[in-house]
């Protein structure tokens, strides 16, 4: 009996080994070959060794969600001209960094990252607490997608016909960036005032935002050192957003996350620098606005 490769499955249980939840797709293709994939996605290895064993020579999926993580999916423009704002990129890494310049922010490209068979590459990241992110296609810029709840990616030792998933950046998997946390959450919908929808009451939106700011300044105030800078950051876009969507004054954000953030003034940074993160985080969620609002269910 001829023995079965086991090249497939032994990069299979390397990843589980990783922290990737896994499942079988289609042998040279990206669809998943088991039913409800991301409930069947698993790290189990007597089951992983099922699948790779008594099956075709299956692809590898990673389900985003079950394994804690956000990925970025940068294709290749394979020559086409890229749309303004993104003039001169030539694929979405181009546009990725054309994004990081314009945040003020590093490129972010320290973390694990698989290159795919077309020229492109997927970023692994560490799906940020407390947000629930989705997929996305062109959110962020041309020649980018994402991949988090509701999503998988193909991973490293999976073919296709046009050759392998393949490892490029062997770095842990990196926290999302804060900037990018904040591109990737969706504005909450402005409603129009119909029979059927309508904004929450004063007290409930008043008691809504009193919550958001006390999450926020709690993460600023118990930040460690290394993590405050972008705590600070993270804190004060989403801040902004509130205050874009007048649902709070910026005098009373930025007093909130100062007064959160007096303990880092003289262990490792400044109070200009303190001020400095303060006012670009608020300016950046400024400019993605967000109302309190809510659809009211129809009385049954």
């Amino acid at each position: 009996m001829t023995r079965r490769p086991t090249r497939l499955r032994d990069a299979a249980l390397a990843a589980a080994d990783f922290g990737l939840h896994v499942f079988p797709c289609i042998p040279h293709g990206k669809t998943p070959a088991v039913s409800g994939w991301e409930q069947a996605a698993t790290r189990d290895r007597d089951q992983i060794t099922a699948w790779w064993s008594e099956g075709p020579p299956y692809n590898i999926g990673a389900a985003a969600g079950p394994s804690g993580l956000v990925v970025i999916d940068l294709d290749d423009g394979h020559g086409d001209p890229a749309p303004e704002p993104f003039a001169g990129a030539t694929g979405g890494r181009d546009v990725l960094a054309m994004l990081a310049e314009r945040a003020g922010e590093p490129v972010p490209f320290d973390t694990w990252t698989v290159s795919t068979p077309t020229g492109g590459a997927h970023l692994y990241y560490q799906a940020p607490a407390g947000v629930r992110l989705r997929n996305s296609a062109g959110a962020l810029g041309w020649k980018i997608d994402t991949r988090a709840h509701g999503g998988y990616i193909v991973a490293a030792g999976s073919a296709r016909e046009q050759g392998y998933y393949r490892p490029a950046n062997t770095l842990s998997i990196a926290e999302l960036p804060a900037w990018l946390v904040i591109a990737l959450t969706p504005a909450a919908p402005v409603l129009a005032a119909t029979s059927g929808s309508r904004e929450l009451s004063r007290t409930r939106a008043s008691a809504y935002v009193r919550a958001i700011v006390e999450r926020e300044t709690h993460g600023v105030a118990t930040a460690q050192v290394g993590q405050r800078h972008h705590t600070r950051l993270k804190a004060a876009r989403t801040l902004g957003r509130l205050v874009g969507g007048q649902e709070m004054a910026e005098h009373e954000a930025m007093a909130a996350l100062r007064d959160a953030a007096c303990l880092h003034i003289g262990t490792d940074c400044t109070e200009a620098e303190v001020d400095n993160d303060l006012r670009d985080g608020l300016a950046y969620g400024r400019r993605l606005p967000r109302r309190i609002t809510q659809q009211e269910p129809n009385p049954a």
